[in-house]
């Protein structure tokens, strides 16, 4: 006897994960990879120069591919929560916009394009000694923000008027966390750590809840899209003047210019879509 599996569920199995959106595997992809990450490099610390971005190895012409894999690996779980999160919500709305093939195209080449802006501005900072703001040559970075400022790059020439909120709560409570261990240590800086990691995690979940009175919790601020990219860099760089922080703002800054660059390629070459588009996200 011979049995055949039935062609309308395979046919159904197969539509259905043909239908699932770009941003949702790659949502999934970098998950994954990141979680193996974190297990493989504590075991085997060394394989994680194979995939970390690190801007000596790159202006000697070593691990070249690293400007493409840092993107699907993050430091830490909080790292990797809060791209992730903001992939969800992001993404969906640039997907919806620019379509599936040119989204997973453009949010690998804005991925790259933060990882050179983040070699090049470590360059700059090991010749003028700015390592604190333009990097550190040594420092290696992992993570999808440059091509989340891409896509933020886009909606912000797009739909420049969107309202969104900027949820301000959980940025300030990861800078603090930055800057405790300078000022603070052993027990202390545990527990606040804890502290903060909490209260982290209660500001995002409270934005799922329909109380208005818990989603203040988060200290979320309104403001038009093309706003929430100046109002996520400008503070963090000028922050950087005084304390160093371990975010790459050039890596966003790289893929921010090039989401301006294609959002103002696709208003000039498509204005009745884009006015259309306007009109629907408004």
């Amino acid at each position: 006897m011979i049995i055949k599996k039935s062609p309308r569920r395979f046919s159904f199995s197969r539509s259905f994960l043909a239908s699932l959106p770009i941003f949702f595997w790659i949502l999934v992809t970098t998950s994954a990879t990141s979680i193996l990450g974190f297990i493989l490099f504590s075991i085997i610390p060394k394989s994680a120069d194979y995939v970390i971005l690190v801007p000596e190895q790159i202006l000697h012409g070593r691990f070249i591919w690293t400007l493409l894999t840092h993107i699907f690996f993050h430091a830490d779980f909080l790292h990797l929560f809060v791209n992730m999160f903001s992939l969800l919500f992001i993404g969906s709305v640039c997907e919806t916009i620019i379509g599936k093939k040119r989204f997973i195209w453009f949010y690998l080449i804005s991925g790259i394009a933060g990882g050179v802006f983040f070699v090049l501005f470590a360059y700059l900072g090991s010749l003028t000694g700015l390592t604190s703001v333009l990097g550190d040559i040594n420092l290696g970075g992992v993570g999808a923000s440059g091509a989340l400022f891409g896509l933020l790059g886009i909606l912000a020439i797009i739909i420049p008027n969107k309202k969104v909120y900027l949820i301000s709560g959980p940025i300030i409570l990861i800078i603090i966390q930055i800057i405790l261990p300078q000022f603070i240590s052993g027990a202390v800086l545990t527990a606040a750590n804890v502290i903060t990691t909490i209260l982290l995690f209660m500001m995002i979940f409270s934005l799922f809840y329909h109380s208005n009175s818990l989603k203040r919790l988060s200290l979320p601020i309104e403001m038009p899209i093309w706003v929430a990219p100046i109002a996520a860099i400008v503070p963090l760089v000028s922050i950087s003047f005084f304390v160093s922080l371990p975010i790459g703002n050039s890596a966003h800054l790289g893929g921010l210019l090039i989401g301006l660059i294609y959002g103002i390629y696709l208003r000039f070459n498509y204005p009745r879509k884009v006015e259309m588009i306007g009109r629907f996200f408004r």
